[in-house]
Parts: structure tokens; sequence; C-alpha cells
């Protein structure tokens, strides 16, 4: 049995915006049911992301730790950002936030894997590239600043994320999801077989 994601929207009778933020909001829709009835859903408005699983050539992982405030922990994250732009080519962001993040370039991308990260409450989709042959950034360093400036960086052995992940000490959304991908594919058919870099995004169209 093959099973795959589809396309679907159910009539909305209202929709309003109570709170709007500086990069997401909160919208409520009243949803007609399959029974007829409405109800209202609340939900954050997102305008997506990438994250950048990068590996080097000794099979580390590159990592951030970074404060969270929400979860009020430092978490080891992989490179990450939101899609400031709309429209914005995802490939093109990923070696932004690569670059700003790490100070890092990579010669080799691919699509890892695309996600919803909370599709109850909220619509950020998140599309995790893969990349390999890194290599130190050109010119001067990116200014960071408010959480990012008290950042820590690593490169942890892909074997040691994974134990990580599974022993509950490692709890990012992309990094978790990332790095299992990683796994999968390579007991599969391999990472040369994953999507290439322009792979379309349905989730969030953009342009070459």
């Amino acid at each position: 049995m093959t099973i795959k994601d589809t396309a679907e929207e159910w009539e909305v009778r209202a929709s309003e915006t109570p709170f709007v933020g500086n990069k997401t909001s909160v919208r409520t829709d009243e949803v007609v049911m399959p029974d007829g009835s409405v109800v209202r859903r609340d939900y954050q408005v997102h305008p997506g992301s990438v994250a950048v699983l990068a590996l080097d050539g000794q099979d580390r992982v590159l990592v951030l730790r970074q404060y969270r405030h929400p979860v009020r922990e430092k978490l080891w994250e992989i490179p990450a950002g939101l899609l400031d732009v709309p429209g914005e080519n995802p490939l093109h962001a990923a070696q932004r936030e690569l670059y700003e993040e790490a100070h890092v370039k990579a010669e080799d991308w691919r699509v890892l894997t695309d996600v919803y990260t909370t599709p109850g409450g909220c619509d950020e989709a998140v599309r995790i590239f893969l990349a390999r042959d890194l290599s130190a950034a050109e010119g001067q360093r990116f200014e960071v600043e408010d959480e990012e400036a008290d950042m820590e960086l690593a490169r942890v052995p892909v074997d040691e994320v994974v134990r990580g992940v599974l022993a509950g000490e490692l709890h990012n959304n992309c990094l978790v999801v990332g790095v299992l991908s990683l796994v999968a594919a390579r007991s599969g058919e391999g990472v040369d077989a994953l999507r290439p870099a322009e792979a379309p995004w349905p989730a969030r169209p953009f342009e070459s």
C-alpha cells in the first residue's frame, strides 16, 4: 500500500486575524465540518522555514546550541531560518542560513525531507536540506544578535546525534527529523537518490 498526503480545503465561512506579530500571526477560521456543523479553528500563520543538515567529510553533523525561550532550554539544532521573502527560493535561503549561522558553504545540496512542524495548530512548512562537501565561507563573519549571539557551534558524529535523539536528549524538530531521514536514506537507495535541491515544494511554491 502506498500512502501520500493530498491537498484538500474545506469551506471557510469566516476568517479573522486577532493577533499580528513581527514574523507570524494568529488566524481564526470558521470551518464547515463534514456533517455541516461549523467550528472555530485557531492557528499560527507562518512564512515557512528552511533547515540544513550539513555533513562534513568525517561524517559529522554541524550543530548549534541556542536558547529557546518558549521551552526554557538551550537546544542543539541544525542551521535554520525563516523564508523572509514571499516566494523566496528555499535553496538560496538555506545557503544564506548556513553562511550566517556557521560561516560555512557547501558544494553539494539535496532535499532531505519536507515537513509540517505542528499541522494541528500552525501552518509552518519546513524544507530540510542535506549539504555536503563543506568548506569555510569567504569574507567576514555575519554579525549575529539576540539569542544567536550566545550560540555554540560543534561538529558531532552522525551516530552520536542519533543516539542522543533516541535517548531523549535532543529535541529540536529539524535536527531529529533531519538526522533520522539521513539514516533512512542511507539504508535505502542512498543519499544520491534524494531529490535535487531545486525540487518543487507545493507547500511553499517558489521560482528558480
